[in-house]
Parts: C-alpha cells; structure tokens; sequence
C-alpha cells in the first residue's frame, strides 16, 4: 500500500497556479535565440482584421490616385503625380509591412517611403525633358523601397548589421510571394467580375456593366482585391514559407544548367580572344548584366538561409560555386563592352546609368570571390550570405542618393560629346546632334545653340536639329545621322530651282527619318502668304509639305499611304489633273472613282 502510493504520487501532475498568484505571471524565460525570433516574427503575422484593413487600405489609396491622375491635360500636374505616388507606394508598402505589434513604425515606414516617392515623382513630373534620365532616378527610387522592404521587416533599422540573415531572407522570398499571389488573385477577380456581369446581363442586371465602365471602379476594386489577398496570405506566412522552400528549390534546379552554360560561354569567349563579344557590343553589356543577375538569384536558391536549408546535392552545391565564380567574369565582359560602346559613341545618360548598375554588380561579383577564397570548399556560403546583407543595406543607400536630384548626367554627357566634335574623334557626319536635341536635357540643348552660333557644317547641321519637331525613328537603334551630302543626292526637286531645293533639304536635315532611300519633291504652288506648297513623293507614298523660307516654318506633314511603286533616279514624276466620277448614296460617298 506504501508502495502504491508513493507511485501515486510521484506520477500527480504538478499543481496549476491559480490565475491570481504571484507565480501564475512568473513564466519562464525564453532564450532568445535566431529561430525564437524567427519563429516570433512569423507567429506574429496572424492578424484577423488584415484582410479587412488591407483590403480597405488599397482600395482607397487605388481611388486616390484616379482622383489625382483623372485630368483633362495630356500630362498631369506636379503636385498631382507627387499625390498618386505618395498613395501608391506608401500604401503598397504600409500593407506589407503592417503588423500588429509594430502599428506605429509601420506606419512611419511607409510615410518615409511616400515622402520619398513623391518627391520623387514631383521632379520627374515637372521637369519633364529638362533634365536627362528621369527615369532611371525614378527606377531608383522605386529600387531603394523594393530593397528596404524587408530590411525593415526583419528590423535592420534596430539591429544594424547585426540582423539575422535568415529574416531578411524569409521576407525577400516571402513579400515575392505574397506579392505574386495577391496580383494573381486579382487577375482571378477581375475574370470573375467580367463573368457575372455576362451572367446578370441575361436577365437584364446591368450594374456590373456600368460600374466596369467607370474608371475609379477598377482602381478601387484592384485595390481592394488585392490588399485582401495579400492580407490572407500574409496570415498564413507558415505555409508561405513552406511555398518558398518550393520556389527556391524549382530555382535550384536551374542552378546546374546555368553554370554548364555559363562555363561553355567563357571557354568559348576564351578561346575566340574575345570577337565575338567585340562584335556585339550593342546588346553584349544588358545580356551579361542580365546573367550575372541570373546566377545571383540561382546561386542564394542554392545555399539559401543557412547550410541546414540549403541544398545537400554535391552536384547542386558545385553548380551554386561555379555561379559565384561566375558573377565576376560576366561582369567584367560587361564592363569592357560598355567601354568599348562608350569609346566609339561617347557618354550618354543610359551609359552612366549602365557603368553604375555595372559597378554594383562589381561589388557582388567581388564579395563571392572573397567568400569562395576564404571558404573554400567548405564555409563559402555563410560568407556570401553576410556579404547579401551589407550589400543589400548599401546599395538600398546608394539607390537613395541616386534618386535624389543632385546629378546631372545629361551635362556631363553633352560635355563628353561636344568635347569629341571639338578635338575630332568623331567626325562631324558621323556625330548624333539629335541626341543633344533629345536625349540630354537642357544642357544638351545649350551645347547645340553654341553649336549653332558658329559658322560651318556644323552650325548647319545643329541649327537643323534645333528645328526638328520629333525624335528621328533611328535614333532608337543609335545609328548616326546619314551626311549632308548623301541626302542631298538622295533629293529631286521639280521645277530644279536652288532656293526651293535649300528649302526641302533643310526639312529633310530637321527630319532625317524622311527621304531615306530616293524622293521627289515637286512644287504645286504658293499659299496666299508666300508659302510654297510642295508634294515629296517617295517610294511607299508621299506627304504633302507647306514650307516657308525656312526649315522651322514648315507645317506639319501630311502623309498619304499608296501603293508601292519603284521610283528610280530618272523616274519621271508629275502631277496630272483628272475629272472624276464618284457615287453618293443619300449624299454619302460609296467607294473610289466609279469606273467607266
């Protein structure tokens, strides 16, 4: 009986605390270590009212920028881009990093992140082609949130450098998933909403229809459709994360055939002493760019948060080094390509945009060659991964500084480019004063004014740029401008007469897309204030011309689409007066000339 008791006892589960003792708030002490956190960080997404919130959140930030975007004008006013922007991207980045426990550096998070946009739009916005790369800044602006995103998420702003790698990575891959889903959901709604709405019109509900009309209907509904996706998948970040481990290692399984192709690509590069990427310098520099960026990605699907997740296959975990390795090499191609572009053509703000997005792959090209040096075979990866995230925190600064209006590229690039008319690298039928009217903003502008106040060529050919009314079709592929005298050998002028032959090739100079092969201009006559009426026939049409005693009087041309016609260089053009008939049924008329 003793015995039996004292086993009794020994099995009696301990005593519970009551709710109002001391020891009941006396809970034990949780090491706080990278998983707890992790764990935490995770746990503490689930929220029930973010749906609700988000998708309401979105769905007025979607209104408010068709509020602001919806003007008469063909390009909205500053403060009203600056507006959109704001709603737009501080609202995205609100409903991604709102939390229950962090409301208030949440919402502070995301009012940074509109001030800076919208800044940044209110520039781009009223600039408009003053300055040169507008585009770019923003592109950095949109960059520098993309980047502090999960920063933030994961508290860089708390624990600097010191911030567990395995956050930062869980809310790279995880703000891309829930990013993807919540916008394939939105897809899926809009299908559905265009369903119903057939299905309502059978029995002659129309409301669906005319709300799909209206314009702020579709900005509020893609709103509010995905903010609350987005908060359902953002309560579920466990079976996020679970998704993750299967995109990344679907990623990993491209890691094998990228680093093969990659080591064929430099053997072959080896073994040519490099022509065939001299030869291509047009497309060499994004393509390279592009793999480098490939084996990034692959390679961090490979290694992943920590050598316990990442991939254990030999031949995955080589493939991953061989893409380390690779990044470099890629990168310097790209480099050499690009100054080989820049030696022939000079500076342009596309290429500085280019020699810094080459110089940042640099830095992560370098930082896995130190990993994989002081790793070796073993260790590499846990190197690279801490290498990720000072990288990331400084090319999210850098992105920053590049956004804000404090460069000007298009001075720098209009400077280079006169400075090599000047000292005659390049010659002056092969220089693209297009590019000075177009691409580099003011400046560019006020290099080809000084241009034209000279004398010469030159000042002719920059006083016919400054004339031009559009962009030359071929300035897309970079090609310069066709000489002075192969155009004007390319013109016919009937009647011959030298003071309208000048006209036309002044018109043609301001608009080198025009006569590219053969053309005809024939003179129809005067316009009552002294204008000459002239047809420039080509060989797939012609285009009606009013011009004046000079170039910049011209009247905007009005282009006539025929049937193609071999014109020859002694093709005899001319211009006949014919009567005929045509049909009218109830004044309107049927059809062409009614055949005899």
């Amino acid at each position: 009986m003793r015995r039996g008791h004292q086993l009794r006892r020994r099995h009696r589960p301990p005593l519970r605390p009551r709710h109002n003792s001391p020891v009941a708030v006396a809970e034990p002490a949780v090491a706080s270590t990278p998983d707890a956190r992790l764990r935490e960080s995770q746990l503490g997404e689930d929220w029930v009212l973010r749906p609700w919130l988000l998708g309401g959140l979105l769905a007025l930030c979607g209104l408010a920028v068709h509020l602001l975007l919806e003007t008469d004008s063909a390009e909205p006013e500053a403060w009203r881009a600056a507006g959109a922007a704001f709603f737009g991207f501080g609202g995205v980045s609100l409903a991604f990093a709102l939390t229950e426990l962090r409301l208030r550096s949440s919402l502070l998070f995301a009012l940074l992140i509109g001030l800076v946009m919208a800044g940044l739009a209110y520039h781009a916005t009223r600039s408009l082609d003053h300055y040169a790369g507008e585009e770019f800044a923003f592109a950095a602006g949109v960059f520098f949130t993309l980047l502090a995103l999960p920063l933030f998420q994961a508290g860089f702003h708390r624990t600097r450098f010191a911030t567990d790698y395995r956050e930062t990575h869980f809310h790279v891959w995880g703000d891309a998933v829930c990013g993807g889903g919540a916008f394939a959901f939105m897809g899926l709604s809009w299908g559905l909403l265009y369903l119903l709405n057939e299905l309502f019109n059978l029995v002659g509900i129309w409301l669906i229809g005319v709300l799909i009309a209206q314009d702020w209907f579709g900005w509020t509904f893609a709103g509010a459709t995905f903010g609350a996706a987005l908060g359902v998948l953002r309560n579920n970040l466990k079976v996020i994360g679970t998704l993750q481990n299967v995109v990344m290692l679907v990623f990993a399984l491209l890691a094998v055939p990228l680093a093969v192709a990659l080591l064929v690509f430099l053997l072959a590069l080896a073994a040519s002493g490099g022509a065939a990427l001299w030869e291509a310098t047009d497309a060499a520099t994004p393509v390279l760019l592009a793999c480098a960026a490939g084996a990034f990605i692959l390679c961090n699907a490979v290694i992943r948060d920590t050598d316990e997740t990442g991939s254990r296959n030999r031949v995955m975990l080589l493939a991953g080094a061989v893409l380390a390795a690779g990044i470099l090499p890629l990168v310097v191609f790209a480099a050499i390509s690009m100054g080989i572009r820049i030696n022939q053509h000079g500076l342009s703000p596309e290429r500085i945009w280019a020699l810094i997005a080459i110089a940042v792959a640099s830095a992560y090209g370098l930082a896995a060659w130190v990993a994989l040096a002081r790793g070796r075979r073993a260790g590499w990866s846990e190197g690279l991964r801490q290498a990720n995230l000072r990288l990331a925190a400084g090319v999210c600064v850098l992105a920053l500084i590049l956004a804000l209006p404090l460069w000007d590229f298009g001075s720098l690039s209009a400077r280079n480019q006169v400075g090599r008319l000047a000292s005659g690298k390049v010659q002056v039928a092969e220089f693209d004063f297009a590019a000075l009217r177009w691409d580099f903003g003011d400046a560019g502008r006020e290099a080809l004014a000084e241009l034209g106040r000279g004398e010469g060529e030159v000042a002719e050919l920059a006083r016919a740029a400054e004339a031009q009314t559009e962009r030359p079709w071929d300035a897309f592929n970079r090609t310069p401008p066709r000489p002075a005298q192969e155009v004007a050998a390319s013109l016919r002028v009937q009647p011959e007469d030298p003071a309208l032959r000048a006209l036309v090739l002044a018109h043609l100079r301001a608009n080198p897309w025009i006569c590219s092969e053969l053309c005809v201009a024939v003179e129809q006559g005067r316009t009552a204030d002294g204008r000459r009426n002239i047809v420039l026939v080509q060989r797939f049409g012609y285009e009606r011309l009013v011009l004046g005693e000079a170039s910049d009087q011209a009247s905007l041309p009005e282009a006539v689409e025929a049937q193609s016609v071999e014109l020859k260089p002694d093709s005899r053009v001319e211009l006949r007066e014919e009567t005929v008939r045509r049909i009218y049924v109830d004044g309107q008329l049927m059809g062409g000339p009614a055949l005899d």
